[in-house]
Parts: structure tokens; sequence; C-alpha cells
């Protein structure tokens, strides 16, 4: 692997000047009417990251897509698609409420002994998501349901991915290489993983197991690499990608924050960005396109050091602001 940065050399300056020292296992791209660009560092060009939080803006493409298609509707309920019988209130809640993170579901379920697995993330870099999806359902159990009000929820993405993907016939991974190519996956186990996985590093640099598993995957389990992100941008950019209303700020979220299905806006009008950000253990990553001005990028890297200012900074600068 390479020590200084490859590719594109404008974009390769301006990722060197925006990211700093930090990331040294990194990859960014830009997409343009003018063309594309990637550059990176320490990272081969099938270097596959994880995405994290990322995976919700796919997620939120799929459901979008499955009401076009007639698969469901924004009322669907989840008990309609999962075996959640006896489950209690999380049985009513819709698809609609879970994309725009209004369903009252907490952030993660408390039966999954949230931290206890934290503790072990910190302190032995093991990876606290490895349940299957029939875990996951039993940890949802009578789980108690808040008010309908904006509460990130990564348990909501979860079950919204799943419930997609039943309503389509399959399990989550297939439906999402269906519709976005193989080249995105989301591995259930370590011996999943295909040989370009990179390993992630914690903010100090120590090395992250990698977040595998079955129940976290349409919320924050799924891998690229960077020349699929750029394939992701382009389908955007175009208006080809499946679920694009995904995209549209149809509802609002907080403090002048607006969301699609999974996707955030940030501005009005010709001053809008729509993105989404990720963390894992081990990783960052950020995605975000000015729609107006036909312009987007990305953003990867495999320590856990945000990139956000530098998505942000890299939209506005193409975007001419």
């Amino acid at each position: 692997m390479t020590t200084t940065w490859r590719g594109d050399a404008s974009l390769a300056a301006t990722a060197g000047a925006l990211l700093g020292r930090a990331h040294t296992v990194t990859a960014m791209t830009t997409v343009t009417p003018e063309g594309f660009a990637t550059a990176s560092i320490g990272a081969a060009d099938d270097a596959d990251f994880e995405i994290g939080s990322v995976s919700k803006a796919l997620t939120g493409m799929l459901y979008r897509e499955a009401i076009g298609l007639g698969r469901v509707t924004p009322s669907t309920t989840l008990g309609s698609l999962l075996p959640l019988a006896d489950h209690g209130a999380v049985e009513r809640v819709t698809l609609e409420s879970l994309a725009t993170h209004r369903s009252g579901l907490p952030r993660l379920p408390p039966a999954m002994k949230v931290w206890r697995r934290t503790w072990r993330l910190y302190t032995k870099g093991e990876n606290p998501y490895g349940d299957t999806l029939a875990e996951l359902l039993e940890q949802v159990r009578g789980i108690t349901i808040g008010p309908p009000r904006a509460v990130y929820s990564n348990l909501g993405f979860q079950l919204l991915g799943h419930a997609v993907a039943a309503a389509s016939g399959v399990r989550y991974g297939e439906l999402l290489q269906s519709r976005f190519g193989d080249a995105f996956y989301a591995p259930a186990t370590v011996d999943e993983l295909r040989p370009g996985a990179l390993i992630g590093a914690s903010r100090r640099g120590a090395a992250r197991a990698p977040w595998t598993g079955e129940g976290i995957a349409p919320a924050g389990g799924i891998r690229a690499t960077i020349g699929t992100m750029q394939g992701l941008l382009q389908r955007i950019l175009a208006g080809t990608a499946p679920g694009m209303s995904a995209l549209d700020p149809d509802t609002e979220f907080s403090n002048g924050v607006r969301i699609g299905a999974g996707w955030i806006t940030l501005g009005r009008g010709a001053q809008s960005i729509t993105w989404h950000n990720g963390g894992t253990g081990g990783f960052r990553s950020w995605v975000g396109v000015d729609r107006a001005a036909e312009v987007g990028a990305v953003v990867l890297t495999a320590r856990d050091a945000s990139v956000d200012r530098a998505g942000f900074r890299l939209v506005q600068k193409l975007s001419g602001r």
C-alpha cells in the first residue's frame, strides 16, 4: 500500500488538505457534470470499506422502490412482513415511521445488552453486532414504543430493511445486490469477507474486528469499494438509481433538518446538500450530493475519525460555494 495519495492529482491535493495526517487508509471520489475523479492513500483499488450508517441511505432507497413496485405502502406494518406474532406493539409499527426515524423505537434494543457490548468494543475491539435476523427479532419482543417523534434509530432501519426484503421474498443481502449490484455486500460472518476487505482501526490506531452480522446489515453492515460508491453517485446524479424519491426531503426532522427515507437534507433549494454519514468501530464514511449543481462526493476511511467536515467542504467546493 502507498503512503502518499495517488489518483487524480487535484483531488489528491484537496484530500490531503481536508483530511490531514490522521487518515492513512482512505479513499475519496467526486462526480460532476464534467466527469469523475478518485484519489486514495493506503488502499488498493479493490479495497472494500465498511460504510456504516450510509447503509441506511441504501435501505431507504430500497424501501421507496418497493413502494413504487407495489410491494409495500407507507402504512404497511412490520407484523405483516416479519414473524413478530406475540411481540407486542412493534408489530404495529409502520414502514414509513421507520424510514423517517419517527417510529418510537429506541436507538438499539435494550435486550441486546448494549453497554456490555460497547465495553467489549472499546476494550477488546470486538464486533457488537454479530446477531442473526432471528436473534434481532427476539430482542424486540415486548419492546417499549415511545412517542412518534424524531429519534435516530439503528434498530428502526434494521427492521425496515429486513421487512422490505421479506416483501420481495428474499433476504436483505440478496435484495441489496439485486438492486445495487454485487459490488455491494453485507457479510453475515467474517468468513464472508472478500479478499480486499480492509481491517479498520480506532482513532488511536488499534485494530477493530469487522462489523459483520445479518441483523445489522440494513442499518450499518454494508461494505463497498470507492469505485462502487462512485458508481452509486453517478446513478444518483443521473436519476437512474433505485428508489430515488428517498432523497427527497419531504419530512421535517429537527432544527431545520429534513429527511426523505434515510437521506438527510441541510439547507433549502439550490443551497441544499443531501447526505448521510456512517461510523463503525474502525471506519467512517460520508456521501453527499448537491442535486441542483449535479455534483457529489464520497469519503471512506479505515479509521474511526470523522470525515464529515471534509465531505461537506468538498461538495461545497464542487458547487462553487
